[in-house]
């Protein structure tokens, strides 16, 4: 079942595509602002772009996740200068509260406190932390940033500064501190704590980065210290180890804590298959159709079952103050909300199991993979916005919710992260069209 949204889209989508007709859908979506970005003047980006009566979302804001999605899908088009820029920035504002690394270093306990932690959600015009309360324990975000920054660094595609590489030290010995391995944090989805295999995953993706470049570019590793700790090989494939180990432990699913917590499908360990390539083989496989057989809906894919965030006629539930607030001490009367089956269908999914078919196909040269990735490229397409959205038309949505019985976009629209995750896919439709091209001629 294949549902479209704006159906002035009918006529660029296909069951089968030339690596031409995706350029014209590329032109066309440019056209109408999909890939408007609207950085700030620091190179970040907000969340989404919100309009006045989006305010109260406080989608203004830059998260740290975020960015590192949206300036890896300009890397991946090849548009190297935004990712730099949007990195450069998240590495200075690091430096402005690098002591909240070492505070924590110094004295784990600290991170008890999540407030101690480094802030993931920030005022990205002036690098400055927001005073509200927030889930900031979320080592999925610090993870990220240090795998694409060490990325970019091992490409050299950035430039190789003893401050910045003194930042770069504080992670490992941060991630260290707090055991991250058997550490509760809020993960992805910012909500209660618990020991997550996708922020396992995401930390032991940076962790394996920056090995990399402490094994590829030696002069990294007389600048990779804090006070008189060096970050050595040998530290670091302890840290990774650990990591390994719990992740045999818990996947294929997201939290094994013997608790209410158990989760046994969730839609961020795609994450892990792409863009990170944590994990491959039998046990990605089995990640994938998980979620294609337990969160995938018609509209887009659950984030996991029984999720109440933007739950069934949401907005006259909760007021705009209680919408978007952080619920990850107390989830209980959002929770309450919620009715099996009525999950909220997110759009940033689609695009990402686009691009792990294309992977598939890439791998294997079968056909029937380059059949699944455009079909989920498809579903991607399917999920901009029709000309009734408030927001405007061909916007990418966060997610789809049942208001009077009838899925809609929800008000962070467009969001910036799904808006990333297409162009991927887009780019990466391109890729496979041109092996297949190539495979026919032969």
């Amino acid at each position: 079942m294949l549902i479209i949204q704006n159906k002035k889209i009918l006529d660029l989508i296909r069951n089968e595509y030339t690596v031409e007709e995706i350029h014209e859908v590329i032109e066309f979506l440019k056209n109408k602002n999909t890939f408007d970005f609207c950085s700030l003047s620091t190179g970040l980006f907000p969340a989404a772009l919100t309009r006045h009566e989006t305010q109260y979302t406080g989608y203004k804001y830059v998260w740290v996740r975020d960015n590192i999605y949206v300036a890896y899908a300009h890397y991946v088009i090849g548009d190297f200068d935004v990712s730099i820029k949007c990195l450069s920035s998240l590495i200075k504002y690091f430096k402005s509260y690098r002591y909240r690394f070492e505070k924590i270093i110094e004295n784990p306990n600290l991170a008890n406190d999540i407030i101690q932690r480094p802030h993931v959600r920030f005022d990205g015009e002036n690098l400055q932390e927001v005073d509200e309360k927030w889930s900031h324990a979320q080592n999925d975000a610090l993870g990220y940033f240090l795998w694409l920054y060490c990325k970019l660094l091992n490409e050299e595609l950035l430039k190789l500064e003893k401050e910045d590489i003194e930042i770069i030290a504080l992670f490992p010995l941060y991630f260290d501190a707090i055991s991250y391995w058997k550490d509760k944090d809020s993960g992805h989805w910012e909500e209660e704590r618990k020991i997550e295999a996708s922020s396992v995953g995401v930390v032991k993706a940076g962790l394996e980065a920056l090995r990399q470049a402490l094994i590829e570019l030696p002069s990294v590793s007389s600048y990779l210290a804090y006070k008189d700790r060096l970050i050595t090989l040998d530290f670091l494939n302890e840290l990774i180890q650990n990591g390994t180990k719990v992740l045999h432990e818990i996947l294929p699913y997201e939290c094994k804590e013997p608790s209410s917590n158990v989760r046994r499908y969730d839609s961020a360990l795609l994450f892990l298959i792409y863009p990170l390539k944590i994990i491959d083989g039998a046990i990605a496989d089995r990640v994938l159709q998980d979620v294609i057989d337990h969160l995938q809906g018609d509209y887009g894919v659950k984030r996991y079952i029984r999720d109440s965030f933007w739950a069934a006629d949401y907005k006259k539930k909760l007021s705009p103050q209680q919408r978007t607030i952080d619920v990850s001490d107390d989830m209980s009367y959002r929770n309450s909300l919620i009715q099996e089956g009525q999950e909220a269908q997110w759009c940033i999914f689609d695009p990402i199991i686009s691009v792990i078919f294309g992977a598939k196909f890439k791998e294997t040269n079968q056909d029937e993979f380059l059949k699944q990735q455009i079909f989920y490229l498809n579903r991607s397409l399917g999920q901009l916005t029709g000309e009734e959205c408030e927001a405007g038309e061909f916007k990418c949505p966060e997610l789809y919710y049942i208001e009077d019985n009838k899925y809609i976009p929800n008000d962070v629209t467009p969001l910036l992260w799904t808006q990333a995750n297409l162009r991927i896919a887009l780019k990466k439709m391109e890729e496979s069209l041109c092996l297949y091209h190539h495979k026919t001629l032969q």
